[in-house]
C-alpha cells in the first residue's frame, strides 16, 4: 500500500504521475509493467485503477515513471491532492507499440481486464480497508 502526493495535474484521460522521488521510494525489485488496484484522492471515494510501473517506451522516457490510470470521471483537477493506492495485481509486462493507437488500445484491454478483476470478492473487499480512510495525523510527512 502507498500514500503519496502525486505531481501532475489531471488529463482527460485521468492519469496521475507520481514524483521522482516516490518512484525513486518504490521497492528497487518491483517488476516494470501493468498494475490493477484500488486509488483514492483525498479523502475521497475509491477507485479502480490500472498502474504502470516503467520506462514508457512509446515516449522513450529515460527515468522510470509510475503512471495511475483512476478508472473515474472527476469534475475537477486533483493537482497537490494525496493520491492513496493499492496495488492488487499484475496485469502484463512493460511494451513498445508501433503507434499512439496500439497503446491506446492495449490501454483500453488494461483497463478491461482490471475491471474485470476488481470485481472479483477477494479483490472488491479491499476497496473497503481503512487504509483509505487514515487519519491525517498519519497520513506521510503530515500530507
Amino acid at each position: 500500500m502507498c500514500d503519496f502526493q502525486h505531481s501532475s495535474t489531471l488529463t482527460s484521460l485521468q492519469f496521475a504521475n507520481f514524483s521522482e522521488q516516490v518512484v525513486e521510494s518504490f521497492p528497487s525489485d518491483i517488476s516494470t509493467g501493468i498494475y490493477y488496484g484500488w486509488a483514492s484522492v483525498g479523502n475521497g471515494d475509491v477507485h479502480k485503477m490500472v498502474l504502470s510501473i516503467g520506462w514508457n517506451p512509446y515516449y522513450k522516457n529515460v527515468k522510470k515513471s509510475v503512471e495511475t490510470h483512476i478508472i473515474h470521471t472527476f469534475k475537477e483537477d486533483f493537482y497537490g491532492e494525496i493520491l492513496s493506492i493499492v496495488i492488487i495485481g499484475y496485469i502484463r509486462p512493460e511494451k513498445n507499440f508501433d503507434s499512439l493507437d496500439a497503446l491506446i488500445s492495449a490501454i483500453q484491454d488494461d483497463i478491461e481486464e482490471a475491471n474485470r478483476k476488481l470485481d472479483l470478492p477477494e479483490h472488491l473487499k479491499l476497496k473497503e480497508d481503512n487504509f483509505f480512510h487514515m487519519p491525517e495525523s498519519k497520513l506521510v510527512n503530515g500530507h
